[in-house]
């Protein structure tokens, strides 16, 4: 950690794992993928039958490690100070208090698919063992709230999330979305509710029956302050204002509902604008966005629609940007028909559109990464948003342009698992509230949110090209993408004065890093 010599606001932070725990040590791994998790399957070498499964869900209050005839094996770097058996929370569940030398609470629950305890013992201060050839499934979590919070884990103990399904509706500016999971373990006799953890700008929002499901127990989050356990299958959440009023105007929040919209510009300003867009209008469009680079072309293109648009609608010059119109068009007509520098191509191992770059040039860097898939939502953002001004002015245009302007919105934010040629949801994250980049590439400290402003104007280009075309569901999920963005960019990254998420010495800063 580096302090500023100036302030003492902090300057850099890494974020140190503390709590690491290991469950065995295999080889051969393999993951299977769901929209909402991941099974990460470990074994001991290829084509062994023993292995281990564990099902990796965001939330999960547990973590679970399924074991097919192995050994438990459970490491700890801090240590062991204690491991106790705790008799059976309830029928076919054995479980464990364990203590480690920082003086942290964890609880262990083993159920044998046999009815056979795994006699789980300390063989040295990091490592608890158990019996070889044992099949069944452990689960360990950390508890903060003393004997409450462990009744509530002993009341969950036994299931675990496998997937959750998102779906979402919205009326008016009310915009509603729910987590559903499924969930498996015992499934005789008490099917236990599940045990999971909400973010802050999910309790923010819980609404219904999902408000009373909240416990008091909590857990320090990596980057996004507490968590709280919430005892529930599924989760209710309302976003109450959604922006349905919002167009291509300037966008007053501070008006009320509905006159939002700045229609009207003082003569002064229009002046302004007449006289410096009746240059740069006649810059050439052409050779400003065919460049060797999807972000720099989107950008470009997405920069003249929007001066052909203010040309238009707020200085009431059609003559002037009829013009401007046509030149990027034009330009817009290159990618379409994919005789830019880099043409894009459907890569079959990972479902999306990329740039040829990396494949000819070999440089996995080239264009941003975007042939590794790195920031496709702000690339192809730009490009959204200019076909959604073009389609604005001229309708018939769709005509044409439309299905591949749609491949883009399907490569970086399909809704359905129904489209089988492209992932569902590839960059924005429904759980955590935003998108992330980083696409392919390994990363020491995780994945980032990099640009918060482009986060939102790829938000925003979806919801104003489901205007543009009349697809009223994807301008609804536009609209609620950028009410949560608005409700998880507050919490968590860019900081006003009462922020109680990130640690009290990033609060000066404003802004988190990315």
């Amino acid at each position: 950690m580096a302090r500023s010599q100036q302030t003492n606001f902090t300057q850099i932070y890494f974020w140190a794992l503390k709590d690491k725990t290991e469950i065995n040590e295999c080889t051969d791994p393999e993951i299977q993928h769901e929209p909402t998790s991941v099974n990460a399957i470990l074994l001991p070498w290829p084509g062994s039958t023993s292995k281990i499964t564990l099902p990796l869900v965001q939330g999960m209050g547990f973590i679970t490690a399924i074991y097919q005839n192995l050994q438990p094996a459970i490491h700890s770097d801090i240590c062991f100070r204690s491991v106790a058996s705790a008799g059976s929370s309830r029928n076919g569940i054995y479980k464990y208090w364990v203590t480690l030398e920082d003086n942290k609470n964890w609880l262990l629950y083993a159920v044998p698919s046999d009815g056979q305890t795994p006699q789980l013992s300390l063989v040295s201060n990091n490592l608890l063992r158990g019996l070889p050839g044992w099949s069944g499934f452990i689960q360990v979590a950390k508890n903060s709230a003393g004997l409450s919070g462990e009744a509530s884990y002993d009341g969950s103990a036994g299931v675990y999330p496998t997937t959750a399904s998102i779906t979402a509706s919205t009326f008016g500016q009310t915009g509603t979305y729910r987590f559903q999971w499924k969930k498996a373990g015992i499934t005789s006799g008490h099917y236990p509710t599940l045990l999971m953890y909400a973010l802050p700008h999910h309790v923010e929002s819980f609404a219904g029956p999902t408000i009373f499901c909240k416990t008091s127990m909590k857990l320090q989050t990596t980057t996004k302050g507490m968590a709280t356990a919430v005892i529930a299958d599924e989760w209710t959440i309302v976003e109450p204002s959604l922006p349905v009023d919002m167009e291509f105007t300037p966008w007053d929040l501070n008006k009320p509902s509905g006159s939002r919209n700045v229609r009207t510009l003082s003569p002064s300003a229009l002046n302004v604008i007449i006289t410096v867009a009746s240059n740069e209008i006649r810059q050439d469009i052409g050779s400003q966005t065919n460049l060797d680079s999807m972000y720099f072309s989107g950008k470009a293109l997405s920069k003249f629609a929007t001066l052909v648009y203010t040309i238009h609608d707020l200085a009431n010059q059609p003559e002037l940007a009829n013009y401007g119109l046509s030149e990027l068009k034009v330009a817009f007509a290159r990618f379409v028909t994919n005789k830019q520098t880099w043409p894009l191509v459907y890569d079959t191992a990972w479902k999306g559109v990329v740039s040829l770059s990396t494949y000819q040039t070999g440089n996995i860097g080239s264009d941003f990464g975007n042939t590794f898939y790195n920031d496709h939502h702000f690339h192809y953002g730009y490009f959204i948003h200019a076909a959604s001004i073009i389609a604005y002015l001229d309708p018939g245009w769709l005509d044409l342009n439309k299905d591949w302007v749609n491949t883009l919105v399907r490569d970086a934010a399909n809704p359905s698992p129904q489209d089988t040629l492209f992932p569902v949801s590839r960059m924005f994250d429904w759980y955590h509230g935003h998108s992330w980049a980083k696409g392919l590439y390994e990363s020491a400290d995780g994945k980032d949110e990099e640009s918060s402003s482009e986060d939102a104007m790829f938000a925003y280009a979806i919801k104003m090209w489901g205007r543009a075309t009349g697809d009223k569901s994807m301008e609804a999920r536009g609209n609620l993408m950028l009410s949560i963005l608005a409700r998880t960019l507050r919490n968590y990254f860019l900081m006003q004065a009462d922020n109680a998420n990130q640690p009290t010495n990033f609060i000066g800063n404003k802004v988190t890093g990315i």
